[in-house]
């Protein structure tokens, strides 16, 4: 299924929605964790980046491994040393940024005033506070391993 598109490999042309998407999920998940009176115009961004990046995250991984088994399943030495390390940001990277996608629809979800109470979080300011703060740390964590998986792949083809 992620083998190929129109007879092209999956993955060179599949990585690019992971390498959009996650950064732009990881900085408007900071936005919208940092700067309140910003939550209600990137709220909607913040919710469809949370759904879409995972998934594309998801399908660069899966692409990856079918071109591997493909193309590269006998590669040695330095090849295969970079084509190992790359591969090894993929599950870290996927990981974080389902992390970073539940984080920001949660915080979207608490921040988002119910029917009863105009202008106050859901569940409160403490609740609000902690999932900010856990949102940034995995928008941190998932764009350091957004960039090292692009970096290595970069590396494995161009080096």
């Amino acid at each position: 299924m992620f083998d190929q598109i129109l007879g092209l490999p999956a993955h060179p042309l599949i990585i690019h929605f992971a390498v959009v998407l996650t950064p732009l999920l990881v900085v408007v998940a900071a936005a919208y964790a940092l700067v309140p009176r910003w939550r209600p115009y990137v709220a909607w961004a913040a919710v469809l980046l949370a759904l879409a990046s995972p998934g594309a995250v998801f399908a660069a991984k899966q692409s990856g491994e079918s071109l591997k088994a493909a193309r590269f399943s006998t590669a040695e030495g330095e090849l295969a040393t970079r084509i190992s390390t790359h591969q090894g940001f993929a599950n870290p990277l996927l990981l974080s940024v389902l992390g970073l996608a539940v984080a920001t629809l949660l915080l979207v979800y608490v921040t988002r005033p119910s029917r009863d109470s105009v202008g106050r979080d859901r569940l409160g300011r403490p609740v609000t506070l902690t999932l900010s703060g856990l949102t940034l740390a995995l928008a941190a964590v998932a764009g350091y391993y957004v960039f090292q998986a692009g970096d290595s792949g970069a590396r494995a083809v161009w080096a």
